[in-house]
């Protein structure tokens, strides 16, 4: 209408934010994340990122970034035949053949007893952590009827698909109370196809990474209105990927192990950390991928040997619940046990464990003087070194007590009898290694060596940015309110109206940040909002970048804001509360209402 005065949309960032995804094994899950219980500032800082950068803290092999290779290190996998397991020396380089990392899972000797002592450990401890979907196994030759099989089926997919999207670069702690909100909301996977966008957006509030939410969203409608999958999602790795959006390679291997009972792999961050020390890789597990590759292909060999180790009274199938249970079993060992600094004392399976060998033969015990030829020498790991970049103190009880003459005695020498679990764990005693004794330092030395694998590396550091945020005050009360893009970081949630300066020194005074903030606001309008002063700022830290927001509070007058048509970009709001927005943009709410 001619005179109204109206809004203009703008689809201004809070950040002029390069959002990056992070790539699709969930190998960064997780964590490490997802089961690596690593914690961030809040869910909003886990925002996706196209390629998480990161450099090597050491010089790099010619060929160990580029892939090239990576065939001959798979084919150690394709079969294995005889596994040595004399383990490489540490003190010299760890020289070591390609064939060193054939994984001792795999031996024909005790690989089948290595393999039963995780299952084991891990069926005695999974109800430790109470994970509501961790569930009971389907076993689809003891239901008769199919409909109700396909139902049981249907809702358990749906369950593992869930969990395994929040859980990545998420602590599971955190996860339980949103999966059972989330499940109360939309049990099934019809639920969830006919939910509101912004109900699910809301759901998702504090996970970060808001694009997932999104995806799962979407992809539920696909499932659902697909003629084929009909809300069925499928049981093979190849058809998950390539079907379901946003459903990687990790994901996939976990609703096809866990639910269908299929002997895929699953890998995230927990498991390429416990596998690298199993094979004794000693490589970045991060970006290299070739090093990535080799652990797939170790896993997906170790989880076919697990599919076929059955009892000779248990009914040939083709499915089990052991595919499913060994993957987790891996996972949960990486997420309590084998951590970033491991407690290999209560560790179910040192025997096979290649850096736990490495680390005992070290003391004198079971000294190694193998010679390789320098054609046969691995290409896989990098250089190792005694001393690592971020090489951890030694521990104090390792480091030697002073003498009345100041001089420091030397610490004690290492005896094989060191090496042990500590007495009254939880771990059984024929599981435990026959070296096994109670000397907390000498365990403590081992756990010392394991600490250094996977190879460390150093996060690209963070971007620091700062972004003006303006809160518009309608007569009635109502705030406007901006859509942001559906691509990116924060991806589709709602914002006050922002900018970001050019450059940091834009707004390093308050009368600076004052004059863009109404240079801004008055942009927005045919009439120039009244400017009420600078709220406050809140910092917020994201994944790849440290952002600090400066609020400032506009009011308009009566009539200023007529013409204004809610759209899909830009609307007036009247419950603020109850919008989609980030956490940090929360916190920049949170100021208005004090200031009101």
């Amino acid at each position: 209408m001619a005179g109204r005065r109206s809004v203009r949309l703008s689809s201004v960032s809070v950040s002029s934010g390069h959002a990056r995804k992070t790539k699709g094994t969930s190998s960064a899950r997780r964590d490490e994340t997802r089961h690596n219980d690593g914690s961030f500032s809040s869910g909003d800082d886990r925002q996706s990122s196209d390629t998480e950068v990161r450099t090597i803290k050491r010089r790099k092999m010619a060929n160990s970034r580029t892939g090239k290779g990576t065939g001959a290190c798979l084919s150690i996998f394709q079969n294995c035949g005889v596994i040595s397991q004399e383990p490489c020396s540490p003190t010299s380089g760890r020289p070591h053949r390609l064939s060193y990392h054939k994984p001792l899972f795999l031996c024909d000797s005790h690989g089948p007893e290595h393999r039963q002592a995780l299952l084991a450990w891990f069926d005695s401890v999974s109800t430790t952590r109470a994970m509501p979907w961790r569930k009971a196994w389907i076993n689809p030759s003891l239901e008769s009827d199919a409909a109700l099989l396909r139902k049981s089926l249907e809702r358990r997919a749906y369950e593992v698909w869930i969990s395994e999207i929040m859980l990545q670069q998420t602590r599971v702690a955190v996860v339980i109370d949103y999966w059972n909100r989330w499940m109360e909301k939309w049990p099934t996977i019809q639920d969830l196809a006919s939910a509101d966008p912004e109900d699910v957006l809301a759901a998702w509030r504090g996970l970060g990474y808001y694009s997932r939410a999104t995806r799962i969203h979407e992809a539920s409608k696909l499932v659902v209105q697909d003629p084929t999958m009909q809300g069925l999602l499928p049981s093979a790795t190849s058809e998950l990927e390539s079907k379901v959006p946003g459903v990687g390679r990790y994901t996939a291997g976990a609703i096809s192990a866990i639910v269908y009972g299929r002997a895929a792999p699953m890998v995230d961050g927990n498991v390429l950390r416990v596998l690298s020390r199993q094979l004794g890789i000693y490589g970045n597990t991060k970006t290299d991928k070739k090093v990535i590759d080799t652990i797939w292909a170790a896993a997906d060999a170790l989880v076919k040997a697990v599919a076929l180790d059955r009892p000779s009274n248990e009914h040939r199938s083709d499915v089990s619940d052991r595919p499913g249970r060994w993957g987790q079993a891996l996972m949960e060992l990486g997420s309590t046990v084998c951590t970033p600094k491991p407690n290999c004392s209560q560790c179910p399976v040192t025997a096979s464990c290649r850096v736990y060998n490495e680390a005992r033969s070290n003391t004198g015990q079971r000294k190694t003087n193998v010679i390789h030829d320098i054609e046969d020498m691995c290409t896989l790991c990098e250089p190792f070194e005694e001393e690592t970049v971020n090489h951890d103190p030694e521990p104090p009880s390792l480091q030697g007590s002073k003498q009345p003459n100041g001089k420091k005695k030397a610490p004690k020498q290492t005896t094989l009898a060191a090496f042990s679990f500590t007495t009254g764990g939880s771990i059984p005693a024929k599981q435990r290694d026959p070296h096994a004794d109670t000397d907390e330092a000498q365990q403590e030395t081992i756990s010392h060596h394991a600490r250094k694998f996977p190879l460390k590396t150093s996060k690209k550091p963070v971007r620091e940015e700062e972004t003006i945020v303006c809160a518009v005050r309608r007569s009635d009360g109502a705030l406007l309110i901006h859509r942001r893009p559906e691509k990116g970081l924060l991806a589709g949630l709602w914002e006050f109206p922002s900018t970001t300066p050019s450059a940091r020194d834009d707004c390093r005074t308050a009368k600076q940040r004052a004059a863009l903030a109404k240079t801004h606001a008055a942009a927005l309008f045919d009439a120039e909002p009244t400017h009420l002063g600078e709220l406050g700022s809140v910092p917020w830290l994201f994944s790849h970048l440290r952002l600090t927001m400066h609020v400032h509070l506009f009011r308009l007058a009566r009539g200023d804001d007529v013409g204004c048509a809610p759209g899909d970009r830009a609307r007036w709001s009247d419950d603020v509360e109850a919008e989609s927005m980030g956490t940090g943009m929360r916190k920049c709410w949170a100021l208005v209402k004090d200031a009101d």
